[in-house]
C-alpha cells in the first residue's frame, strides 16, 4: 500500500520491497546501510578504495542521521543553512557530492519548519552531475513527516519514486500515518536496491521469512493499527484529515500574525505546523514565552536553528488531527497574554547585563558602597519573583 502511494515501479506479480521499523530512526539506519553496502560492492568491483563513504544532507536533518553516520562510520557532509532559508540548498548539496558519496538525503517535511525540500530540483542537478562524472549517486527521501501528507494534498508534487534516482523512502506511521508511537516504514524502489546480503532468512516458524532489522522482538500492535487505519479511512479519509490539519494550522498562523510581535518562519506548503520567531528579542526571548506557556498547560518547544543560522530562535506548534480550531484560538489567546505579561516584566537581558557588571565590580573595595555580585543577583531575583507572582493567573 505504501509503495503504491509513492509510485514504486511494481510489476505484475511482484511485491513491494520494504520493512516495518521502530519509527523512522531505524528506517533511516536500514536505508543508510543499504546505500553503504551497495557503494562498497561497486567500489570493490572497480578495485577502488571503499573505506571513506559519506552522505550529503542539510544541517536541518533529524539527529538520527547523525547517529547513523557515527554508528556506521560514514562521514556526514552537511549543507549549512542561512537566515531565511532553513532547508538544504540543492545546488550546494550537489556541489558537495564526490565519488565517495553513498547518497544525498532530502527531507520532505523539515523538523524545524515543516518545509518540503525541492527533491525534483535536486534530482535534476544530480542527474546532470552523474552524467558528467560517470557516477550514479542516488537519493534517499526522509519523508518521516511529509510522507503521509504530500500524496493526499499535493499529488502533483514530484518527490517520490517518479524520480528515477530516488531509491528509498522512509515514513513515520506515528506522525501523520495516524498510529500511536513506535512504527515507521522504509520502502525501496526495487528489489535490486536492497543488497541481498543484508537480508537474513529463517524457516523455523514453518516457512521462509526474510528479515532485515536492527531491532529484536517487538509487538505487532502498531502494524495492525496502521493496516486498520488504511482500511478504515482510505485515501479520502486521510485526505480529509490532512486538509483539516492544514486549515487549522492556517487559523493558528493568522492568529499569531495578528498579535503583531512575531514573524512566521514556516511555509504554507509543507507539514501543517507553525514556526514563528520574535521580531524583537532585545528584551525577552522565545524561551521565556515557551516557559510561561507551561502555566496554561501548553508545551511549545523553543529552539535555535542549526549552523549557520543558529542566531535565529523560534517557537513551533505542530498541528495534529486532534488539534481543532477551538484549541488553536485558545493557544493564540494564551500566547498574546504571555507576551503582554512579559512586556511588564524587567528584561532578562538587562538582568544578565547587571550580572555581568557585578562580576566586573566584585573585586572592588567593599567600602566604596557598591553592591556585591551576590547582592545584585538577589535583588534581581526578588524583583523577578515579585513581578511574576503579581501576574500569575493559575496553573493548568
Amino acid at each position: 500500500m505504501i509503495a503504491n502511494l509513492y509510485h514504486a515501479p511494481i510489476g505484475d506479480g511482484e511485491t513491494a520491497v520494504g520493512v516495518g521499523t521502530v519509527g523512522s530512526s531505524e528506517a533511516i539506519m536500514l536505508a543508510g546501510l543499504a546505500f553503504k553496502r551497495k557503494w562498497q560492492q561497486k567500489r570493490k568491483a572497480q578495485g577502488k578504495p571503499y573505506d571513506k563513504p559519506n552522505i550529503v544532507t542539510g544541517a536541518n536533518v533529524q539527529v538520527c542521521w547523525e547517529k547513523f553516520a557515527r554508528y556506521f562510520e560514514v562521514e556526514l557532509k552537511e549543507v549549512k543553512l542561512k537566515e531565511g532559508y532553513y532547508v538544504m540548498d540543492p545546488v550546494k548539496a550537489v556541489d558537495m557530492v564526490d565519488e565517495n558519496t553513498i547518497c544525498v538525503a532530502a527531507i520532505l517535511g523539515s523538523t524545524l519548519t515543516g518545509e518540503f525540500e525541492n527533491v525534483k530540483l535536486l534530482h535534476e542537478l544530480l542527474t546532470n552531475k552523474n552524467k558528467e562524472t560517470g557516477w550514479d549517486t542516488p537519493i534517499h527521501v526522509d519523508a518521516a513527516s511529509g510522507g503521509f501528507i504530500a500524496p493526499f494534498v499535493y499529488p502533483d508534487l514530484e518527490w517520490d519514486f517518479r524520480l528515477p534516482l530516488v531509491k528509498s523512502i522512509n515514513v513515520s506511521g506515528h506522525k501523520y500515518g495516524l498510529v500511536y508511537a513506535g512504527v515507521g516504514w522504509v520502502v525501496w524502489r526495487t528489489k535490486e536496491d536492497l543488497p541481498e546480503e543484508l537480508v537474513f532468512h529463517i524457516n523455523y516458524l514453518g516457512s521462509d521469512q526474510p528479515t532485515f532489522t536492527l531491532n529484536f522482538s517487538k509487538g505487532s500492535s502498531q502494524i495492525i493499527a496502521q493496516y486498520y487505519q488504511f482500511i478504515r479511512l482510505g485515501f479520502e479519509g486521510y485526505k480529509n484529515i490532512i486538509e483539516n490539519c492544514i486549515e487549522n494550522a492556517r487559523i493558528l498562523k493568522e492568529g499569531i500574525e495578528k498579535i503583531g510581535r512575531f514573524e512566521i518562519v514556516s511555509k504554507d506548503v509543507g507539514v501543517p505546523l507553525v514556526a514563528f520567531a520574535l521580531k524583537d528579542s532585545s528584551k525577552h526571548t522565545v524561551f521565556e514565552i515557551s516557559e510561561n506557556l507551561r502555566r496554561f498547560g501548553w508545551i511549545v518547544p523553543a529552539y535555535t536553528m542549526p549552523a549557520d543560522a543558529q542566531h535565529v530562535a523560534v517557537l513551533r506548534v505542530v498541528v495534529r488531527e486532534d488539534f481543532g480550531r477551538s484549541l488553536a484560538e485558545r493557544l493564540v489567546s494564551h500566547i498574546e497574554l504571555v507576551v503582554k505579561e512579559l512586556e511588564l516584566l524587567p528584561s532578562r537581558t538587562a538582568i544578565g547585563s547587571a550580572h555581568f557588571d557585578a562580576v566586573q565590580e566584585e573585586n572592588k573595595d567593599p567600602k566604596s558602597g557598591k553592591k556585591t555580585q551576590r547582592e545584585i543577583i538577589e535583588d534581581a531575583t526578588r524583583t523577578w519573583r515579585r513581578f511574576v507572582n503579581s501576574k500569575k493567573t493559575g496553573v493548568c
